[in-house]
């Protein structure tokens, strides 16, 4: 079943002049299961813009591993698997793909992705409210 639906991020209207558009190859929902916020959706344009060779967008992973137990993982993609839930977003003159790995999913539903930067560091924030604790370094989490 292949569903399309328009969402908003942020929960609020579309303010960063991106389209959102949501489709799901596997039924789980009518509700994109995460959000991006501006900073978000600005990152993952520079990155795809950056990287040479044949990406196609981002997938979004969540794997066994660190001390407590999980941790998340971003990575280019390169095609669109069977069951991968895709978001895609149009922001300025992209088309911005954001692949879930389906075994993901039941840890991220509901998940809010930043991007923050400062002058001690930068990268993707998961503010997820479906984690129970984290680890003290903050790298993985266990729900």
């Amino acid at each position: 079943m292949n569903k399309e639906i328009s969402v908003s991020h942020n929960n609020q209207e579309s303010t960063c002049d991106s389209q959102i558009k949501y489709s799901i190859n596997s039924g789980f929902t009518d509700k994109s299961p995460i959000t991006l916020t501006k900073n978000a959706i600005k990152k993952i344009k520079e990155l795809i813009d950056k990287k040479e060779g044949a990406a196609i967008g981002i997938r979004i992973i969540v794997a066994q591993k660190g001390c407590f137990g999980f941790k998340y993982s971003i990575e280019y993609a390169y095609d669109i698997k069977v069951l991968d839930v895709q978001i895609e977003i149009k922001y300025q003159d992209k088309n911005l793909i954001i692949l879930i790995d389906p075994k993901a999913m039941m840890f991220i539903k509901g998940t809010e992705v930043d991007h923050i930067e400062d002058k001690i560091s930068s990268g993707f924030v998961f503010k997820n409210p479906n984690e129970k604790g984290r680890c003290g370094c903050g790298e993985s989490f266990y729900v």
